[in-house]
Parts: structure tokens; sequence; C-alpha cells
């Protein structure tokens, strides 16, 4: 095969392969218009990929709605060595392809890992070629996890092509890099006419042709043909359709020039994946063996019908011409060949593609296959296909009249695309459920749904939503009531806006009425009392019911506490409970992993690069923030508020720039007051940062906003700080009611921390007799704790009362131990207020060199750390869902840049 002009293109997909053969990898979505020879270009990047051991897999129409069949498809080659995956990682696999019983559902990141690790063995032997062709018709789980291994492709010498219409798969593919195909230049475009042709045409037509086509090789191969045999083409050049429309009309009507049986034929193959020749042979029925090898030899000699590569000896030229068969042809016809493919599928072996092609074969009600489908669903939930789960309920609800039972498969429908991550396809599914059917719990479950839904898109109207359900299923079913006052919770901590008249203390109002459940209280209701009686009433009254809701999500078997990490988690700052919430962001984030729940483990990471901060393990949050960041764009969050959810590790490391860049963005002028848990630790984020620069109006101006409003969640950690910028202002009264609200809710926690902070505190507005025995209460508190950030800072504010003492001799002393701990942090602004006052009490603080450790990349720290655990490369493979080739190429990059042989020096280094 001969290829028209792309020589730049072919020249930078070869070179990735070319890099593969050095142990490199990369990834490329070659981009274009059908017929712009996107799949032209990779077979001959695989033609020239001799090097390479090629896998390939093409996604195929009506296979869209069985999940994991591309995977499947592609994989089939290394499926006989799963034995060598982990064993979460294999089993997960095995559900998903059904190879296994189904104990869980399988996540689809895990099925991700194992499909990574799979490919990642098999490239060690040989650099691998992966492409996927027409990447837009394949089933969304497939991809999804396609898109998971391009997204940790770095040094596995794995090269991964997908060929993909415009917009397509804008969604699973986003962010990925790019190869764009135009049409052919006009002298490209010129020589592909030129050499397809065998008869004159005339330059004017020809000129009017290349116009037409714009450069489309497809269009102007197959309009060349049609030239060539006539008028019917001539016609087609002025006709308005699409390009695409016009070449699918040219294929039917090449089609229709063919005899019934080869016309049967690919009508069936249109119909189905068209993998199984047997099972074409049978739908075909009425054609003998010998009419079907003749109808199959008649389909290829029209160039219909090419071979392919691998098994498949029915396989369409062009993906258009499966498109113009099947559109082509009436809906009898095509229920018709359904029915009959119908038949010939194994109802045991192939249970699901039956169902499929049976209510395909129907155009009206029908209890049967809606039962049939349901079932089908039912079986692609258990293996993680939820989007196949949300397709085939679709398909029974559209079978089944306007009622409630059509409204139930719907809502069950949306309930699985949201699990699948496919807000925009449950939002489709939820404006098709039947109104006013006067069923409020069917109402209130569309209501929940479609809360959650805002949420997942990051639109306003979510908490409303959820807490009109709850209200809803309060009369009748407790259970749904408290989990749904406990997601509104949820959703009030985490979207940007609540919405007009609705509030945090609403929900509380509603949780401390809701009516009880029965039984011994799960971790669900002790959650939801704890948050209720702090929002709705007081901190003092809720302390108890908190400390029971953490002990709970720390219980030994705790179950049902990965739904509500977050709210868990925040009992742990509200109580001022630092080993608590390392203890959760620690159980939860190795759950998270072992189960490759990545929404789950989002949170945890962000729990654990908190934990690491308050520490001043600044290095350590920084990995652990790079972490959060990485599996907020696997899941498709908002990179623009994941990217800035560091906002408090920048205020501590004192840099202004990305502090500020990261507070405008999520406490901006725009921001609802009082904002959610964002909003509020990027106010917290500017307080430090203020604190840090000695610049304490612009301190207090922050805090006092926090203050005022007094926010349901995270306003506590504000208090110290704006008692520190008010005694500075010389504003006492501030100072003074900030203190009195500490003392009532540091007294009610008693923890070292929530103690530690308030004996500060009080030293600060104390007068001299009482001034120092508070300040070595505090250090004395604090010093029990891993919390090197307060002790650090205790030490500096105790070290410049006494240097105000002129004590500069004990004053020294304690300036430098905090000097000490702000540069092994790498806390800038409050290292150089120390230095400042250090110098001021006669001494200079040394400069330190600049750690080599920060010039680590983000993936390098988060691999470093690791390493310094002492877990081998196969287990920080694992935890940070990579090949263990990628983990090998970091580590060493890691050795080089700090200038050492050996893991055991890591943590000297960083």
């Amino acid at each position: 095969m001969f290829l028209h002009g792309r020589k730049s293109e072919s020249a930078e997909l070869e070179g990735l392969v070319r890099d593969a053969e050095s142990g490199l990898s990369a990834v490329r979505i070659v981009k274009g218009p059908a017929g712009i020879g996107k799949t032209a270009l990779l077979e001959d990047v695989i033609a020239a990929a001799s090097g390479l051991r090629v896998m390939r897999v093409a996604g195929v129409e009506v296979e869209q709605e069985l999940g994991f069949a591309g995977l499947h498809r592609l994989l089939l080659p290394l499926l006989g060595e799963r034995g060598r995956l982990p064993t979460p990682q294999r089993a997960a696999l095995e559900t998903a392809f059904g190879i296994q019983a189904v104990t869980a559902p399988p996540d689809r990141f895990l099925v991700g890992l194992a499909t990574l690790t799979l490919l990642a063995d098999a490239a060690a032997d040989r650099p691998l070629l992966v492409v996927c062709d027409d990447a837009h018709w394949l089933d969304r789980e497939s991809l999804q996890v396609l898109a998971f291994v391009a997204r940790r492709l770095d040094a596995e010498a794995i090269v991964l092509f997908f060929a993909a219409r415009d917009d397509d798969t804008e969604d699973d593919l986003h962010g990925l890099p790019e190869l764009r195909l135009e049409g052919l230049s006009e002298p490209d475009a010129a020589e592909l006419l030129e050499s397809s042709v065998t008869a004159d045409i005339d330059r004017v037509i020809a000129t009017r042709l290349l116009t037409e086509t714009g450069g489309n090789p497809l269009a102007i191969l197959e309009l060349a043909r049609s030239l060539g045999e006539g008028g019917p083409a001539e016609s087609a050049l002025t006709d308005p359709l699409p390009l695409d429309r016009r070449l699918e009309a040219r294929f039917l009507r090449q089609t229709r020039g063919l005899d019934e049986a080869t016309q049967d034929l690919l009508l069936v193959l249109a119909a189905d994946a068209g993998n199984d020749p047997e099972l074409i042979r049978r739908a075909v029925g009425s054609l003998t063996t010998a009419a079907f090898d003749a109808a199959l030899e008649q389909a290829q000699r029209a160039e219909l019908l090419v071979p392919a590569p691998g098994s498949d000896p029915l396989r369409f030229r062009h993906p258009l011409i499966r498109s113009a068969i099947y559109g082509g042809a009436s809906a009898a016809r095509r229920r018709q060949v359904h029915a009959a493919l119908a038949e010939a599928v194994d109802p045991i072996r192939d249970a699901d593609r039956r169902a499929w092609h049976r209510a395909a074969a129907v155009d009206r009600p029908d209890a049967d296959v809606a039962a049939e489908l349901e079932a089908a669903a039912a079986r692609a939930g258990e293996r993680g296909g939820c989007l196949a789960q949300a397709a085939f309920l679709q398909r029974a609800a559209d079978i089944t009249p306007p009622g409630p039972p059509r409204n139930g498969r719907l809502l069950a429908a949306v309930g699985a695309a949201l699990t699948a991550g496919a807000p925009h396809l449950a939002e489709q599914l939820l404006d098709k459920l039947t109104p006013d059917l006067g069923i409020p719990i069917l109402d209130a479950y569309a209501m929940r749904l479609r809360g959650f839904l805002n949420v997942m898109l990051g639109r306003d109207g979510a908490v409303p939503l959820l807490f009109e359900a709850a209200r809803i299923f309060r009369d009748s079913d407790p259970r749904t009531t408290r989990d749904t006052l406990l997601e509104a919770f949820d959703a009030a901590i985490v979207v940007a806006r609540i919405g007009t008249g609705m509030s945090a203390l609403r929900i509380a109002e509603a949780a401390l009425d809701a009516p009880p459940v029965p039984g011994e209280p799960i971790i669900a209701d002790l959650l939801l009392a704890a948050h209720a009686q702090l929002v709705g009433r007081d901190y003092v009254s809720a302390v108890p019911l908190m400390r029971r809701g953490l002990a709970a999500m720390l219980a030994e078997r705790a179950e049902g506490g990965e739904r509500w990490f977050l709210l868990g988690v925040l009992l742990a700052i509200e109580l001022w409970d630092i080993d608590a919430l390392g203890m959760c962001a620690q159980r939860y984030g190795s759950t998270a992993r072992g189960r490759g729940a990545l929404r789950m483990l989002q949170a945890a990471t962000h729990g654990a690069a908190t934990y690491e901060l308050l520490c001043g393990r600044l290095t350590a949050s920084t990995a652990h923030f790079a972490e959060f960041k990485d599996v907020a764009a696997a899941i498709g969050a908002d990179l623009r508020y994941a990217d800035s959810s560091d906002a408090l590790l920048h205020g501590w490391r004192g840099d202004e720039t990305r502090t500020l860049a990261a507070v405008a963005i999520q406490a901006g002028p725009d921001a609802e007051r009082p904002g959610g848990l964002q909003v509020q630790l990027a106010r917290t984020a500017l307080v430090v940062l203020r604190l840090g620069q000695c610049r304490y109006s612009a301190a207090q101006e922050t805090a006092a906003l926090v203050f005022d409003e007094d926010p349901p969640h995270f306003g506590n950690m504000v208090l110290p700080d704006l008692i520190e910028a008010a005694v500075r202002n010389n504003d006492t009264a501030t100072a003074e009611r900030a203190l009195q609200r500490l003392a009532e809710r540091a007294g009610a926690s008693e923890t070292p921390w929530a103690m530690g902070v308030l004996a500060r505190s009080r030293a600060l507005v104390a007068d001299d007799s009482a001034a120092e025995e508070l300040y070595l209460t505090a250090l004395s508190l604090l010093e029990r704790t891993p919390l090197a950030t307060e002790v650090a800072r205790t030490r500096l504010l105790y070290g410049e009362w006494l240097r105000r003492r002129r004590r500069r001799r004990d004053a020294r002393h304690q300036l430098h131990s905090a000097h000490e701990l702000f540069l092994d942090m790498g806390a800038a602004a409050f290292a150089q207020r120390a230095r400042t006052e250090l110098a001021g009490a006669g001494e200079r603080a040394r400069e330190r060199t600049h750690s080599s450790s920060y010039d680590l990349t983000p993936r390098e720290l988060q691999v470093a750390h690791l390493a310094a655990t002492g877990i081998t490369n196969q287990q920080i493979a694992a935890e940070l869902f990579l090949s263990t080739a990628t983990v090998e190429y970091h580590l060493r990059k890691v050795f080089r840049k700090l200038g050492i042989t050996s893991r055991r020096q890591i943590p000297h280094q960083i």
C-alpha cells in the first residue's frame, strides 16, 4: 500500500515507534473525520514497525453496549499470562470478562491496572505497539480502561495509538496528545485521484471533485470510481448532504447492485459484530453453505468486505459501509435480521447478546424481552460493566409502557450511568422519565439522582434536590431518608454553591428531626448524628457524637466507612485529632488502592496530603497532592479546582504567586458565603501565607472573615491564627473574642493538639507573669504529637516573646530551633521570619543549601517516598497505579538527581 501525503504525520508516529525500541512509551490520538485516512496511516506505521509486537482492536458500533467487549478482544492473546497478576488485579479482570464467578463488581480502574501490567509484561520481552482503531465505537468501559493505561505509560516500551473521529471520544481521551489529520494537500489529492482511476476524467470534473471532497482520501477514491461509472456520482458532487452521508449513499447504491443472498449476508454482518462466521451462517438461515461462501466471495469482489488481520474473515472495508447498509435497510427488515441473530446466538454462552438482538427485533412493548434485558443488565453490573448495564436498562424501558415500571427501569439506568462516571448520559435518561405519575417515591429517587448528577458536573442545585428528596422519603423509608441527608451534607461540603434558601443548618435541622432506623446504628447514622449536632446545635454537645462517629470509622471491620470518608475525616479535623486524621487517610487509602476505587482514593490522598502538611513534611505532602491531581484527572474531575486544591501547601511554603492563584480559583470574590471545604482551606492558606510574611493586618482581615461566618466545617483551624494576627495588630478585643470561642471548643475536645494551641493562644494575650508558663505548657502538649508545624510556630512565638523581654540567650535557643524546623520542612516565609528575629537576638542564622529533593518532579517524589518506606517496586506500582517499568525508570532519575546509589539513602535526601 502506498500512502499519499502524510509524510510529517508518518514521521511523527514512526519516531514514537523508534523511541519504544529504546524503552520509552508514548500515546497519540489520531483524530479526524470519517474517511480522512486514520486507518491507512496506522496501517502504514504498523507495516514499518518490524521491531515491535503489534496488538490491535477496532471498535464495532453494534458492540458499543457490551461492556469490556473490546478490551477482551485486545487482551485475548495475553490472557494466558493472567496468573502472574497480583490477586486483586486478576480477580477484577476475570470478573470483567466473565471468566470467574462474580462476588463483587470489579472496579474498572483495577481492571485498568491489570491491563497495564499485562501489556507492560509483554513489552518486557519485545516492544509493543497497541492500536485501537475506531475508538469512537469501542464500548465505553474498554475505552476508559485504555485511557487509564494511556495516562500511565512512561517507560514500558509501549506505544498506544487511538484512531477516533472528531469529538466522539472527547470525555474519555481528554488531555491525551493528539495528531489531527486534515485533508490532503492539493498536489497529494491530485496524485491520489490520478493513481486511482483508469479512465480519463475531464479536468473540470476532477477539479470539482477535489474541491468538493476537501482532500478526504476515501471520498476521492469512492467518488472517482462513481465518475468512472457514469452519471450518479456526478450528481453526487452537487448533493448538499454532508460528505459522510454522500459516501454512505455511494456504498448503499453499490450494495443494492448485488444479489439478494449477498445483501442478506451484508445486513446480518452489519447488525452484529461479525466475529463468528458460524453465527452469521446460522442467522442467514435460508442460505446453504455453498451459497454463503458464494455470497461472501461476491461481497469481497465488490470490495465491501476485506480480509482482516488475525482470525476475523468478515470485516467491512470501512465503517461507513456498515452504517450505510444498516441505515439503508427498512425498520421491518432490520427487526427480521435481529430476530434471526437472536435465534442463532447461544442462549447460555452469550445470553446478553441474545437479549440485545431480541430487543432490537421488537417494535412494541414486550414484557418477556424487557425482563430478559433486565437480567442482562444485572449480569453486566456484576461484571463492572455499568454503562452496558445502563444500556440494557434503557432498552428495557423503551419496550415498557409508560408508567411506574418504565420509570423504575430508567431510574436504575441513571444510577448505573452515574456509577460509570457518565453524568451526561444520566441526564438524558432522566429527561425520558414519564412526568406526573403521582408516585412521590419515584419523584424522590429522580431528585436524588439528579442531585448526584449536579455534584458530578459541578452545577448548582445539588443540595436542594437532595434535601427535597430526603423530605419525601421521610414518611416511608427512614434508612434512605438518613442516607440522602448525609449525601446532602457531603454535597454542601464539596460543591461551589449550595443554593439560595439552602444551608447546612437546614440539613442539620432535618437530620435532627429524622425518624430513627430500628436496630444498632451503622456508620452512616453515627456520622449523620455528629454532623447534625455540630451544625444544628453547638460544638460542645457534638463532641461525644463526633468521637463516636470517628471511632466507628476507625473500628476493625468497619463497614460502609469508605462511602462517607470525607465526612468521617472532617470529624478528625474538627476534633483536632491528628492521629485519627492520619489513620483515616492511611486505612481508607489502602482500601481504595486494594479495590482500585479511585474516587475514594482521591479523597484519601487529599487527607494524607493534609496530614503530612500539618506534620511539617511538606515534600511528602507535595507527593500526595500530586497523586490527588493524578487521580482527579483519571476520574474526569474538574482539573481547574483539583489543580488548585493544594493552596494550603503553597501558603506554608511561602509561595505567594501560587497561593494567590489557588485562592483566586477556590475562594475568589464570587465564592459563596460561607462556602464549602475548599473555600475554607483556601482562606486558611492565605492567612498562613500572610502570617509567615509578617503581614498581620492582611492575615487578620481574612481570618476575621472566617470567624464572623463561623462555617459549619473547617472554621476552627483559623482561630489560633486570628488570635496571633490580632495581638500583633494590638486588637485585643478581637483576640479575646476568638480566644473565647477557641477555649470553649478546645476545652471540649481536650486533645493535645487542641489544648496545645489553646495554651499558646492564651500566652499571646497573657501578662508577663503567666505567658511563659503557658508557652511551656503549649510546647509540652504539642511535642507529644507529630505536628511539627505547630511546634515550630510555638517556638517562634515563644522566642519572639523572649526577645522582646530582652532575654536574648533564651530567645536564641527557641528561635534557632524554630528556624531549623521551618528550614527542614521547607516553610520559606516562616523561616525568614525566624531568621529576622534571630538577627535581632544577636545571632546570624546559617543559610541552608538548596535541597535537591525540590528538583524532583511530583511523580518522582511519589516514587521516592514510597521507596523510602522499603516496599518493592511492584508494590509501589500497585500503590500508584503504574507499571513496574515506570517505577524503575523514575527511581533511576531519583538516584541521579539526588546523587545516591542506594534506596537506603533516599530518606536522608528527601
